[in-house]
């Protein structure tokens, strides 16, 4: 019997972003750049929902202990803050109704350079219970691929 064949993430992870329209899969990965920049040492999640691909940056790899994440769907992609609800927001920027999270919208990923997004990063780092490890190398996990998605691509109009 042959042993188990070792699964490379990094593939696994650009077939899941290859399933968006190019230019949704070129800002994913604009964003993703930007966001490891931010979190390097931060366990990247990777979950391929039936509604969402969402990458959450967690100090410790666990779930709750995420801090944003980057939330794809075949209508645009978002940042959400998993603990927004009480992160202050001054401009305003923080969309959602729920108890707990908020997010922004990213029709680009320059706006995850704008001050004030940049300090909505700040303060939900801040607010983190579990502090992220400086000096570390952060990883990439896949924690759940749904069998069954929603279409990570606009539907075409018949002609």
């Amino acid at each position: 019997m042959a042993p188990p064949r070792a699964v490379d993430i990094k593939a696994q992870v650009d077939a899941f972003i290859d399933k968006f329209e190019p230019s949704a899969a070129a800002l994913i990965r604009r964003c993703r750049t930007r966001l490891r920049k931010v979190f390097p040492s931060a366990v990247e999640v990777v979950y391929d929902n039936y509604n969402f691909f969402v990458i959450g940056y967690s100090p410790s790899g666990r779930p709750s202990d995420t801090i944003v994440s980057l939330a794809a769907a075949a209508n645009g992609v978002g940042l959400s803050f998993y603990r927004g609800a009480t992160i202050a927001d001054p401009h305003g920027l923080l969309l959602g109704t729920g108890t707990q999270n908020r997010f922004i919208r990213l029709p680009t990923a320059e706006i995850l350079e704008d001050a004030n997004v940049e300090a909505l990063i700040a303060a939900a780092i801040a607010q983190s219970k579990v502090p992220l490890r400086p000096g570390k190398r952060g990883s990439t996990v896949v924690k759940s691929i749904s069998g069954k998605q929603r279409p990570r691509r606009k539907a075409r109009d018949a002609a």
